[in-house]
């Protein structure tokens, strides 16, 4: 039988001419659609306004209409299945993101430029009146401080410009998934108030109910009642005021409250297993106790309050002042029992507090001047790691220059200087090139990163009884640095853009445990003691590790006649981490290399999307599709690749003063798993194919 379809160089070239011919724009096409697809506004990247097509620094942008249409209702949901550049994966241990290959100790959260902190602060975000989020990738340290080593994530949002505006957002899915966001906007004059509450929960679910165990050269399952993904409930209110008095002089006053709880089942028991040597041939006899799984849940809880004013005396001159801080708790919430009654052990107490004074000047038409003074004060408090009470202070220079060199060839140039009460003095700096020409545009840029330890890494001590290992702390930590470069090639019209971008970053002084030798504990009277107490690990954190990570990204949009939109992106990241280990049986120190650490090596990102209205009624239609090779932990290995496809629809309906929305899709339509036991390092916790029921109400 003769193939249907037979591959050659003119059918591949035919079938190029006619989708270009075919994708060009109809007459009429909006501008804004393609503003807010092709060339947003972005401030990231240089805290000034531009066109992503002018941005002298390269800018990835998700758009609320592509939040909108995935259905997506947490940060980490929007930015993995979204961006190529960003993966997330949960676990017992929480949510962990990366970063083209970094863990997001590294990575700077932002919404509408002031920082996110606390363990929870991808919960606390909400998505309902998300304008757009920005992506920057790249060592940041010159504007954005401590930690921006691999990006920086900026949310920006938007209020209603309505007299009264009243809008609810419900999203259901399977397995007691549950989101609900309220907002009311209200503008009077010179007055607007923004109050917003926002509620997520999830049931407990587990799609392996086992247990794998070793048992001589076999494995053996054992039922266990502990959930893969573990339920909860969150809740978090918000409130912004805001007084306009002319157009030089504005000021601001806002708050939220957050809170967080898991809804671990009371009643789950698992295995645990006891190895016993004995003269048979087998050499030993394994015996398994059921124990009951979980004691306590988790209560997180966050406030947060401050302010600030803006005040623009001519065009050339805005001044921002910011004041701000940040507090966040968690605890270990016991539950009540015959023996004792219910209590709560904090484990952690943290306060942040950020004032900024920066302007933006413009000193003549060629140049942009942005620079400030920021003052952060950090503090700790922690039963569980032994922490009575800890606080840092950091105080900060920043500037940064736009220049136009000439036409079509401009340059960004920053630096920031730090002062740090534990780690002294440091400079950051960046710098990049900019050039373009019609719609082509090449950007070449080179920034240092610093990040100081944390309190925790500073002074954190903690004791594994059952696995007899104590870490001490280590006040004598340096601060890790890096190198970032990056070049990006772009190229738009008024219906397509296509970027591709290349990096290197390379991470030196990184932070991870280091098992003390026997000569150092024997120098020591104080860890001597603790062997003497039994433990038999005796470990501290140190600058032992390093990292080069090199990857390659791209992205494409393309905006079809029809209302078609279809996009999606890749990444490449290669990377080596080198740690020094130690060899027990030598007690030398060995230095070891592995990929770093929870980074993935492929990953894909693909969107189609159709859009269309009817008088009165507007129907979208979306796919998306989230592909994600092997996935590697320093403890577990390598977790399989897979892959998600979601379809969802928006039936959006306008009346006079009322719009109605509802929603159906499924999330994994091909009910992609994985069912390895539990405690596996798994390559994705969903349950299975479920179905998305949304209802979006907006008076």
């Amino acid at each position: 039988m003769k193939p249907i379809f037979r591959y050659s160089h003119s059918h591949f070239s035919l079938f190029i001419l006619s989708f270009f011919a075919l994708s060009i724009p109809a007459k009429g096409q909006t501008d804004s659609l393609r503003q807010t697809t092709l060339n947003p506004i972005v401030i990231t990247g240089t805290g000034t306004y531009h066109r992503a097509e002018n941005s002298p620094v390269a800018v990835q942008v998700i758009s609320s209409k592509e939040i909108q249409d995935a259905h997506v209702t947490s940060l980490q949901d929007a930015l993995s299945k979204l961006s190529s550049t960003i993966t997330s994966h949960t676990s017992g241990m929480g949510t962990f993101i990366n970063f083209n290959g970094v863990s997001d100790d590294y990575i700077v959260i932002l919404e509408n430029g002031k920082r996110v902190t606390g363990d929870d602060r991808w919960n606390r975000i909400s998505m309902e009146n998300v304008k757009r989020i920005e992506i920057y990738s790249g060592a940041a340290s010159a504007l954005y401080g401590s930690d921006a080593i691999a990006g920086v994530i900026n949310i920006i949002t938007d209020d209603s410009k309505s007299p009264v505006s009243v809008s609810s957002n419900t999203r259901l899915l399977n397995n007691g998934r549950l989101d609900e966001d309220v907002a009311v906007d209200v503008n009077a004059g010179k007055f607007s108030s923004r109050t917003e509450y926002t509620h997520h929960q999830a049931g407990n679910w587990q799609v392996n109910h086992y247990q794998e165990f070793e048992e001589g050269d076999s494995k053996v399952l054992k039922l266990t009642g502990r959930p893969m993904s573990v339920g909860y409930h969150s809740n978090n209110i918000s409130e912004r005021l805001e007084w306009r008095f002319n157009d030089q002089w504005s000021v601001y006053l806002r708050g939220s409250y957050y809170d967080y709880l898991t809804d671990r089942p009371q009643s789950a028991t698992y295995f645990t297993q006891k190895k016993t040597k004995v003269t048979s041939p087998e050499g030993y006899t394994y015996s398994y106790t059921p124990k009951q799984a979980y004691t306590y849940d988790l209560h997180h809880t966050s406030y947060n309050y401050g302010g600030g004013a803006r005040w623009t005396p001519n065009n050339r001159i805005h001044l921002y002042l910011d004041v701000y801080s940040d507090n966040y708790s968690s605890d270990y919430a016991y539950w009540q029992t015959d023996e004792k009654e219910a209590y709560d052990e904090t484990r952690k107490r943290t306060h942040y507090v950020n004032e900024t004074l920066r302007g933006i000047f413009r000193l003549a038409d060629w140049n942009k001047l942005s620079a400030g003074a920021e003052f952060v004060q950090e503090s700790l408090n922690s039963e569980s790691d032994n922490i009575d009470f800890e606080t840092t202070n950091t105080y900060n220079l920043f500037a940064q220059d736009e220049l136009k060199i000439v036409k079509g060839l401009e340059a960004v140039v920053g630096v920031r200087y730090t002062q740090n009460d534990n780690f002294g003095a440091a400079f950051t700096p960046n710098a990049g090139l900019f050039y373009h020409i019609g719609g082509f545009r090449l950007r070449a840029s080179y920034a240092g990163g610093y990040r100081t330890p944390t309190l925790s890494q500073l002074y954190a001590t903690d004791q594994a009884k059952t696995t007899a290992r104590y870490t001490i702390n280590n006040t004598a930590l340096k601060p890790e640095k890096n190198h970032f470069f990056n070049v990006n090639a772009e190229y738009s019209n008024t219906w397509m853009s296509i970027s591709v971008s290349g990096f290197m970053n390379k991470i030196r002084d990184m932070i991870n445990y280091r098992t003390m030798s026997e000569d150092e504990i024997a120098a020591s009277p104080a860890l001597t003691a603790l062997r003497e107490e039994g433990w038999k690990t005796i470990r501290q954190r140190d600058n032992i590790d390093k990292a080069t990570l090199r990857g390659i990204s791209t992205s494409v949009k393309f905006l079809i006649p029809g209302g078609v939109t279809i996009g999606g992106g890749y990444t490449f990241t290669d990377s080596k981490a080198e740690t020094k280990t130690l060899n027990a049986e030598t007690q030398q120190y060995e230095v070891t290399e592995s990929p770093v650490d929870k980074s993935v090596k492929h990953v894909g990102n693909v969107m189609a999307a159709w859009d269309h209205t009817w008088g009165k009624y507007h129907l979208n239609i979306t796919v998306n599709g989230h592909i994600q090779g092997e996935r590697y932990s320093s403890t577990y290995g390598y977790a399989d690749g897979f892959s998600q496809w979601d379809l969802t629809t928006r039936h959006t309906i306008t009346l006079k003063h009322f719009t109605l929305e509802p929603g159906v899709g499924i999330e994994n339509i091909f009910n992609q798993r994985d069912t390895s036991p539990w405690n596996s390092n798994f390559s994705t916790i969903t349950p299975g194919r479920s179905f998305i029921a949304s209802l979006r109400l907006h008076y």
